[in-house]
């Protein structure tokens, strides 16, 4: 990177960043050119301390940049912040990134792209910044970093600048037409190319003059950049720059205006608080007092919505952990209530029989069907209640987590879980009360009608139709129902057959009819 004057007339340009091999910078360097009478440059790490030798702030970099990095390659989000006061420059701040590597070498981390890319990502996302997104000529635009990066961050193309460097290195017979007059991946800023120095021209001491000379020949004598010659090139990216600065501060700047005057009232707004200050000021105490409450009602809300600006990614909590609880743990409690199909058989047999007393019915009585179906519709009871227990569990963790905030308010804090915790304890019950009312209002009437249960007609039709192909006479038997909610259809069958009365079940489900004799199951 160059410092360019503002008028070349007579002005020597400044040559001062790091050049090498490898990845030279290793952490950012922020330039702020500042216009002033005197030319000299001061690093906010040694204040005080004035640079009128440029040869001697390029060894300072080098030289900040290992005591923080190392010597080894090692990279740091850190920032170098380098002031250059000169009568030759604008008004500008520029920051001078790390270009992105792949494979660390060193005693970079494994992770050395990752890091370079979010440290990248801390300056480029900034609305009123432009970027100049830096591809070399001899390889794939495809695959340039850069681009990739502004495409992310800018994807409206509004702040980006594209720069095609080492244009005089591509193999003969090859150009980058097609990028420079903006057809390969097109810009809306465009692509501007440049021919810098070589490293040997840096070793041997080539004047920036003699080397912007050489540019410009080269862009002027280049069959496939001759036409583009007045387009291309350092100056005309000065140009460019300048221009493009210069717009983007005309576009930027109503808001920023409207921005600050938002934040001067703000201020004015404080300060002629404090003109009347007093430190026993009961209102002040007050209005501070409201302020920590409406906070902490803002946090609780936010972790029960899941808008939080702190994201646990280590485990569920606040409104997920309530949401997996009804939505996953409450369905475990209902299928752990899985009953045993042979006591179930048991207890239906006893039901029917202890209703019929010393007479031999031929239907089953409804005092049966509604005593062996109220007794699994009050197991319901148990997950219900462990299910509200977890979710004031919960909302309790939540209250407690909301109220670090109030550590040096510790009084205030204890008052606020204890208020808000009752209130939580008072909704519990009510919550409870609610809930074993509409388990009681279930087991107030059976609706045989609804769709959950199967009627006699339709049960009749399908055991026949099961059981010998429909060819058994009406009157060789007579089939009773016994019904229950979780799918389970169950018939006490008595027929008269040949050699006397036998007593069959069958377990009608979705998929299949089973068939068990009296003698199999001990009832």
């Amino acid at each position: 990177m160059l410092l360019y004057p503002r008028s070349r007339c007579g002005v020597q340009i400044q040559d001062f960043l790091p050049r090498g091999s490898g990845i030279v910078t290793r952490r950012p360097l922020v330039l702020q050119l500042i216009n002033a009478p005197a030319e000299y440059a001061e690093f906010l790490h040694c204040k005080g301390k004035k640079f009128t030798d440029f040869n001697e702030v390029r060894g300072e970099i080098e030289a900040e940049t290992d005591r923080i990095t190392g010597h080894n390659k090692g990279i740091s989000p850190v920032p170098i912040n380098l002031r250059v006061y000169s009568p030759n420059v604008l008004n500008l701040t520029l920051v001078d990134l790390p270009g992105m590597t792949k494979v660390p070498v060193g005693d970079q981390p494994a992770d050395i792209e990752q890091q370079i890319k979010d440290m990248l990502l801390q300056f480029v996302t900034k609305e009123n910044c432009l970027l100049l997104a830096v591809s070399p000529a001899n390889s794939d635009l495809a695959n340039s970093d850069a681009l990739k990066i502004a495409k992310e961050v800018d994807p409206q193309g509004q702040r980006t600048i594209g720069v095609i460097t080492k244009l005089d290195l591509m193999d003969e017979g090859t150009d980058a037409r097609d990028i420079l007059e903006n057809k390969l991946l097109p810009l809306r800023r465009g692509y501007i190319g440049v021919v810098n120095r070589s490293q040997a021209d840096i070793d041997g001491k080539k004047d920036i003059h003699a080397a912007m000379a050489a540019e410009k020949k080269f862009f002027l004598s280049h069959p496939s950049y001759r036409h583009l010659a007045e387009r291309m090139g350092t100056p005309y990216l000065q140009k460019i720059l300048n221009q493009q600065l210069t717009n983007h501060i005309r576009d930027t700047l109503p808001g920023l205006r409207s921005k600050l005057q938002s934040q001067l009232l703000s201020i004015e707004k404080e300060v002629e608080e404090y003109k009347h200050y007093r430190p026993d000021d009961p209102s002040r105490k007050t209005k501070a007092l409201l302020q920590m409450v409406q906070q902490f009602s803002v946090d609780f809300e936010k972790r029960i919505e899941g808008s939080g600006d702190q994201i646990d990614t280590y485990e569920l909590s606040g409104g997920a952990r309530i949401n997996r609880i009804f939505h996953e743990r409450f369905p475990f409690e209902l299928v752990k209530m899985e009953f045993d199909e042979k006591e179930l058989r048991k207890e239906i047999s006893y039901a029917i029989k202890n209703i019929h007393g010393i007479r031999t019915g031929l239907f089953t009585p409804d005092l049966a069907f509604e005593a062996i179906v109220k007794k699994q519709v009050q197991k319901l009871q148990g997950p219900v209640i462990k299910c509200i227990d977890m979710v004031v569990s919960e909302l309790t963790s939540t209250i407690r987590k909301c109220s670090e905030k109030l550590a040096q308010y510790p009084m205030l804090r204890e008052e606020m879980e204890r208020i808000v915790t009752q209130h939580i304890r008072d909704r519990e019950n009510r919550t409870k009360d609610q809930v074993l009312l509409l388990i009681d209002i279930e087991l107030s009437y059976m609706n045989t009608n609804h769709e959950d249960f199967i009627g006699f007609a339709n049960a009749q039709q399908r055991s026949a139709q099961k059981v010998g192909g429909g060819k058994k006479a009406a009157g060789n038997q007579q089939d009773e129902i016994m019904v229950i909610r979780k799918g389970w259809l169950t018939i006490n069958n008595i027929s008269i057959m040949k050699g006397g009365a036998k007593e069959y079940w069958f377990v009608l489900t979705a998929e299949s009819l089973s068939w068990y004799k009296d003698d199999e199951y001990e009832i």
